[in-house]
């Protein structure tokens, strides 16, 4: 069900790192294809990885770090494992795209 040995990529340290410590503030559409990833991947495989944590009070980081390691790191074995998987890329790339625009605006300040 999940790989042992994960290490790292330098693009997704580089993701993580980019991302907001505070919480993602995600347009409707956005907000509601990111959660539902989470509680899909959490269903599916039977995690619950911000346990009593609202949604909107999980910070950006933490939240692309745990896709990310889901990601590299579980291994689907049902239907519903696999498709819940496979929303995961789509979520990362969407949460480090906010994260890349937050990180220009900033610049801009």
């Amino acid at each position: 069900m999940t790989k042992a040995d994960y290490i790292p990529e330098l693009s997704e340290v580089r993701m993580e790192r980019r991302a907001p410590e505070a919480p993602f503030r995600l347009e409707t559409e956005d907000h509601v294809y990111v959660h539902g990833c989470l509680r899909q991947v959490e269903a599916a495989f039977g995690l619950d990885a911000f346990p009593g944590v609202p949604f909107d009070a999980i910070s950006g980081r933490a939240l692309i770090q745990r896709f990310i390691v889901w990601w590299r790191t579980l291994e689907p074995e049902t239907p519903q494992q696999a498709e819940a998987h496979a929303q995961l890329p789509g979520a990362i790339r969407l949460l480090d795209t906010v994260s890349a625009f937050l990180e220009e605006r900033a610049r801009r300040g």
